[in-house]
């Protein structure tokens, strides 16, 4: 079996539930993708990381990061798989909110001003978190040029990123999952 489609066998194991629920987008669904139980599992979070470097190797990037807590396992995820792979891409995660102590960072780890960076996110909905990751990483002087989901619900995100001009890429989307909306 391929490693997307063991991820993908995972991803339906462990991460998607069927009944009424409400998005963080506001909007009712008859389905949850709760994508932290694969990115936080072993076995997943080593696919995800896989998959996504590959993804990446296409673009000369400085950094990898996102929006915590969607982006964290993730951006560590490629970030050890660059390492293991000889081709290392740092790591950055974006705080929700500054912080009001010691060097009052809202980027922490491996960011700077004039970066190029990939901007990652679990779930793409209407894309709210990554766009406030992207435009971040834009307002502190740095250029989104990827981004990337594990999940893409297909419900105008994507498209929002591809209209600011920066390529965007998901392991799966809706229909790759066998999932109707």
């Amino acid at each position: 079996m391929d490693k997307r489609e063991r991820l993908k066998e995972l991803i339906l194991k462990k991460s998607v539930f069927f009944g009424d629920f409400v998005l963080s987008s506001g909007k009712k669904s008859s389905f949850y993708i709760d994508a932290r139980i694969s990115t936080l599992f072993p076995e997943s979070a080593y696919l995800i990381g896989e998959i996504m470097f590959e993804l990446l190797k296409n673009y000369e990037i400085d950094a990898v990061g996102g929006y915590s807590i969607g982006a964290d396992p993730i951006v560590s995820s490629i970030a050890v798989i660059s390492h293991i792979k000889g081709e290392p891409i740092p790591a950055f995660i974006i705080r929700k909110e500054e912080k009001s102590y010691g060097r009052g960072k809202v980027i922490e780890g491996n960011f700077s001003k004039g970066m190029k960076v990939a901007v990652v996110d679990d779930v793409i909905t209407t894309g709210g978190s990554i766009l406030k990751g992207i435009n971040k990483v834009k307002e502190l002087g740095s250029e989104a040029v990827v981004a990337l989901s594990v999940i893409d619900r297909e419900e105008g995100g994507s498209q929002k990123i591809k209209d600011m001009g920066i390529d965007f890429y998901s392991i799966f989307n809706l229909q790759d999952l066998g999932i109707k909306k």
